[in-house]
Order: structure tokens, then sequence, then C-alpha cells
């Protein structure tokens, strides 16, 4: 009976971000409501009746990957980088949201003190998982993009090891005669989560540079590693094992010489599954009776949170700086709060359960709670406000290309240079090293990642072509921006005409083969570019027509037809050329095209040659 239960939290977890992806918000919406419709409202699913004694080590273990896989994104050197307004949201911003938090927690809710401060420190953690898909709805300008992206990744693994360390602090207060024996207490358990953590990164690096561990294995290899560390780690010293696991993923993601991609690539994978998965078992653990317990004054609770705590953040981590105040007010009412707070504040309430500590039960109605009303209320309000505002981005006017190769590399230089905002993006990183030689800015990955979320322009993309040689990465690529987009907006080179008779795809990509014309396939246009082929503009004229154009270019491939528009934050729409085209270029817009190599072109290797023979006679 337990593993059909089990398949079916699997089986609900994907309904849920299907549904997700569906309407196009956070996840975690559906997986809150699948998790309350199993557990508290029709009795269903009880985890605790379903693992026993493993609850508590699978959420904690669970918790200990997703901790993990979000260090691996914090790189030092980027954190230098994203400017003074993020990094005082993730030292003086957070201290500020943790203290009114706490404080309202201990005087608004009368919480027990230790619980309110865990409450206060768990809350200060949003997620980049929750606010990516709420920031490409809204579409605000580039610097409230910026500086939200760049606070759910760098304060979701910041965030949680504060939130340890305060557990830390709180835990140890009390169980010594004298203020000492408590602070040695917990500076024995820092010392021991940082040590774990930074020999585990060590030994880690060491095993994949002397290549002692082989790449099959690096992902499961590193995997048994996270959890064995964290296992050492909690046994050597209580509750430290959270520390040691951010410090470790920490360790290696500013490893500049480790190949660890795949293993970051995995590890997204394994925490979809975790999180999808998890969410549901600790919504399906609440009970009516815990939710009961919350008075009326949770509204007065969460009015600070939402319009007291977060404001007073903003204001203090962006004073004395030139952000626009619009941009200010709108910074001050985004601030959902995701899985990490949930998952990290749920092993803390079971540990301060299992301690007796008075009002621990209350935690995770709180934080649930208050994940539920900030997701929900912000998703609906973000973008109306932010229209209201006027600190939307202009329509979307890039052009994402799905390959880095010399074929795509010629087509980004030929439309940058008709002002056409483009980005690339190739998995292959000799690829992107040539775009970026060439002044194109390149995604190095797989564009419909979750990485891909916090780094590539979605919010400014506003079509999307796959010139890819590989067939795989462009039916992927389609199927993922249709979605995202909408399949209008979305085309395809097909590899050859060979493999356009392939019928082993999906309908969407079949459907969305369709770039260039009959002869316009990846074939051709690399033989062209390898023979000399230049990507040139004509504009039509009155005297010089579409038909003229054909006629004078007989074996050129027309690729884009760019107009000119009144609009002033988007002035020239670009519409690439496809099959069974019904509108025809007009006078006034611009032909972009593969030409072929000119004659003059072809006849220099014979000129070089005489040249070198006539000096070889000389000599």
């Amino acid at each position: 009976m337990s593993a059909i239960y089990i398949a079916g939290i699997a089986l609900c977890s994907v309904f849920a971000q299907w549904l997700a992806w569906v309407f196009k918000v956070p996840a975690i919406l559906f997986l809150l409501l699948v998790g309350l419709l199993l557990g508290p409202i029709s009795g269903q699913l009880s985890p605790d009746d379903l693992l026993g004694d493993l609850l508590f080590p699978i959420v904690s273990l669970s918790v200990a990957v997703i901790l993990f896989e979000g260090a691996l994104t914090l790189h030092f050197r980027e954190l230098k980088g994203i400017g003074k307004i993020v990094r005082n949201l993730c030292s003086i911003g957070m201290l500020a949201t943790f203290i009114i938090i706490a404080l309202s927690g201990y005087f608004i809710l009368n919480l027990d003190w230790r619980v309110a401060g865990v409450l206060g420190a768990v809350l200060v953690v949003t997620g980049p998982t929750v606010i990516a898909p709420m920031l490409n709805a809204m579409r605000p300008t580039q610097d409230i993009d910026r500086v939200l992206r760049w606070e759910g990744i760098v304060i979701d693994p910041i965030g949680a090891l504060f939130a340890v360390l305060v557990f830390e602090a709180v835990s140890f207060v009390g169980k010594g005669e004298v203020l000492s024996h408590t602070l040695i207490a917990l500076f024995t358990t820092l010392g021991v989560g940082l040590s774990v953590g930074i020999v585990s990164g060590w030994l880690t690096s060491l095993l994949i540079r002397r290549e002692w561990l082989p790449y099959e294995l690096h992902k499961f290899g590193i995997l048994a590693l996270v959890l064995f560390s964290f296992s050492l780690s909690n046994f050597l010293s209580h509750e430290s094992g959270l520390l040691a696991v951010t410090v470790f993923g920490i360790w290696l993601a500013n490893q500049d010489d480790l190949e660890i991609d795949s293993v970051l690539e995995f590890k997204e994978d394994l925490s979809m599954i975790l999180i999808s998965s998890l969410f549901i078992l600790l919504a399906a653990r609440l009970q009516i009776s815990d939710l009961m317990l919350l008075d009326i004054n949770i509204f007065i609770f969460l009015a600070i949170v939402l319009f007291i705590a977060r404001p007073i953040c903003i204001a203090i981590s962006t004073f004395n700086s030139d952000l626009p105040f619009k941009s200010r007010l709108l910074l001050s009412w985004i601030a959902p709060r995701g899985i990490v707070a949930a998952a990290v504040g749920s092993v803390f309430a079971l540990s301060m359960h299992e301690s007796g500590i008075a009002d621990a039960n209350k935690i995770v109605p709180l934080i649930f709670t208050v994940i539920i009303v900030t997701v929900v209320l912000q998703s609906l309000t973000a973008t109306p406000l932010a229209k209201l505002l006027g600190v939307r981005q202009p329509s979307p006017n890039t052009l994402l290309i799905i390959g880095a190769n010399h074929v795509a590399r010629a087509i980004a230089c030929g439309l940058k240079d008709q002002n056409i905002e483009v980005h690339l993006s190739d998995p292959a990183w000799e690829n992107c090293k040539m775009a970026r030689m060439d002044g194109l800015p390149c995604y190095y990955g797989n564009p419909q990642s979750e990485h891909a979320e916090r780094y590539l322009p979605l919010t400014k993309l506003k079509s999307v072509i796959a010139l890819s040689p590989n067939r795989h990465h462009n039916a992927l690529g389609v199927q993922y921006f249709s979605h995202l987009l909408n399949e209008q907006s979305v085309f395809s080179l097909r590899s050859s005409t060979n493999h356009a008779k392939a019928n082993k795809d999906s309908a969407t990509f079949l459907s969305r083969q369709i770039l260039f014309g009959e002869q316009g396939n990846y074939a051709r246009l690399s033989s062209l570019i390898a023979k000399g082929g230049k990507v040139s503009a004509t504009r039509l004229s009155e005297e010089f027509t579409w038909d003229q154009y054909l006629e004078v270019n007989k074996e050129a491939i027309p690729l884009f037809i760019i107009s000119e528009r009144s609009k002033e934050d988007d002035p020239l729409m670009i519409r690439p050329f496809i099959m069974d085209m019904k509108k025809a270029p007009e006078e006034g817009e611009k032909i972009v095209a593969m030409q072929p190599p000119k004659m003059t072109i072809l006849k220099e290797p014979s000129i070089n040659k005489e040249t070198n023979e006539q000096a070889s006679i000389e000599s």
C-alpha cells in the first residue's frame, strides 16, 4: 500500500508542475494545493503514517540537496559585480527583515522568543524558482528585473545559512549554566559545519582534478558526498549539516578550473523532484487543528510582513542609490517566499518540537500562510502595479538564436549590423567563445534549463529561431519557447533536406521547421558560408521591387524582412522568410539574405597563385 502512495505522490507532483507550466505561474501554488487536498482537506495522505521514523531523515536529506544546489549558483565573482543594492538586500536588508518579522512574531503573535527568532530568519529567503515566472509575466524594467533575479539567486544560500546560524544560536541558549557554555556550543557547531563543508569541497575538487573519480560517476559521487557530509556533520554536532552542505556547494562553485556543469544540471533535475515531492508531503502534514491555532492576529502579522518589513528592507538597501522612486515602490511589493523557507522551516520545526519548545507547532502553518499569501497576492498584482507605475519594459524586441555555430554567428552579425538585438545560446563552449569574440551576447548552456531562466533576457524576447545543426537541440528549444512565447513566434531551420522528411519529431517541431523557404536548410547555408558567402541587406524601392530583387539575386537565400515603424520603443519589426509566405516584401522594407560569394572572390585564389609563382621566379 505504501508503494501506491509514493507512486501517487510522484504522479501528483508531475501533474502540479504541468498545471504550473500551462498557466505560467510558480509551481509552488499547485504543489501547495495538491498537498492540502491530499492531507488536511481529504485526509487521504498522512506523511507521518506513510514514512514513520523515516520522515525526518528524508526531509532533512532533501533540504540538504536543495541547499547544495542553490549554493552551487553562488559565485563570488558574480557577487562582486551585482551592485550595491543587491549586496545590501542580502546583508543589512536581510537583517532588517529578520528583526522586524521576529519582533512581530514575538509581540503580535505571542510566540516563544526562540520560535519567533527562527521564524524571522526563515522568512528572509525568497528564491529564483518563485521569482522567475513572476518576472517573465511582469516584464519590469531592467534595473528591477536585475535586482529581483539576483536577490533570489544570492539570498537563497545566504539566507538559508543565516537561518541555520540563528537556529543554532537559539537552540543552545539556556542549555549551559553560563553564557560561555552556550557560546562554546554555538562555535563548536559552526566550526564543525564549516570544517566538514570545506573538507568535502576540497576532497571533491581533488577527486575531479586528479580524475580519480570517472566522469560518469561525478553526479552520483557528488550526491553521495553531499548526503554523507550532511549526516557526518550532524553526527559530530547537532544540526550543523545544513551549514556543511551550503559551504560545500559554495566551495565547488568558486573553483574556476572545475567542470561541474553536468553536476549542476543533474542537481537541478533532482531538486525539482525533491521540491515537488517535499512540498506535497509538507503541505499534507498540516492539520486543521494547527491552522486553527492561528488567530486573527495573523492578519496583522501578514500586513507587517507585506507593508512594513519589505518596504523598510528596500528603503535601507537602496538608500543613496540612483534607483528611481517608482522602481523602489515596485521592489517594496515583490518578495514572494518559496520552497527554501518551507523546507528549512519544516526541518527546524520538527527539531524544536522534539526538544519540547513551546509554539514549535506554529512554525509550519505560519510559513505556509506567508508563502500562500505572498505568492498569490503578488502574482496577481505585480503586472498591474508595474503598468500603473510605468516601470514595464518596452515591447520585447530581442531575437534569441538557438545555436552559436558559424551559420548562426553569420546571421546574427548580419542582423546586428541592421540594429536588431540578438542573443545566442549554445551548449558548446567553443561556439560561445567565438560568438563573444564577434561581439555577440551568448548564453553558455541549454536555453530551456532552469539556469537559463536566471541569465537569459527572457522578458525581452520577441521571437526565437533554432539554427543548431543538432535537431534534438532545436526540437527542445521549439517545444519550450512555443509555450513560453507562442507558437507563431518560434521557428526552426531544417538540418538538411533529408532530415526534413523525418517524421519522428513532435507535431510542434515539424510544423515550425519552416525557416528560410524550401532551399533554406543548415547544410546549404553552411556550404555558402564556407565558400565565402555573406549576409547582407537590400532595401526595396519603387525602382527596385521584390520581383526585380529575385531576378537579380537568383542564388541568394532570403532570411528576414525588416520594416521600419513609428513606435519609439520598437522602431524595427523583423519577420523571417518562411515556407508559404502569404505577404510578400513591400517597398521600403529591407531584405536580409545570405548572398553567394562574388565572382571576384572566387578568382582570388588564382590571382594569389600567379603572384606567388611570379615571386618565386624573381627570387
